[in-house]
């Protein structure tokens, strides 16, 4: 086990060996859509890349959600078959998120020799969600189309 000093430097280890591995940069945050966004995520069991909704106003989660989810056979046959929807993911605060992710299990971040697999996972499987994203983004952004 590691101190928690220890597992910060791993993680920060973790993410530099990322961005020199693929240095692009990502949307992640800078979707032009507030609050909602594209992550990537590692622990010690998984590492997922994600699509969150989480918007203050929950009508405004389940308008967002809805939208993508209305796209999400052509998502799952065009982009990520193996995405798993959630309306309602509850943060460890016991806010309510919707997540639209794929997953790599039996990895973790603090073995090195799994940082390979993760980068390639993420690398992969992000460029395939932003490519879903920019294909449709103004279908999502526009507030005024309802699905």
């Amino acid at each position: 086990m590691f101190s928690k000093a220890e597992a910060q430097k791993i993680k920060h280890e973790f993410w530099v060996a990322f961005a020199e591995a693929y240095p692009r940069k990502w949307l992640l945050y800078d979707t032009k859509i507030k609050d909602v966004s594209l992550k990537f995520y590692a622990d010690n069991k998984k590492a997922q890349v994600m699509l969150e909704i989480a918007p203050k106003e929950d009508h405004l989660r389940t308008i967002y959600y809805e939208k993508i989810e209305s796209l999400k056979a052509i998502l799952l046959e065009d982009f990520l078959p193996e995405a798993v929807f959630e309306k309602d993911f509850y943060l460890d605060t016991g806010k309510a998120v919707s997540r639209i992710w794929v997953e790599l299990n039996g990895i973790s971040i603090f073995n090195q020799a799994s940082w390979a697999a993760i980068f390639r996972f993420f690398n992969i499987h992000m460029d395939l969600l932003e490519r879903f994203f920019y294909e449709y983004e103004d279908y999502i952004k526009d507030l005024e189309i309802n699905t």
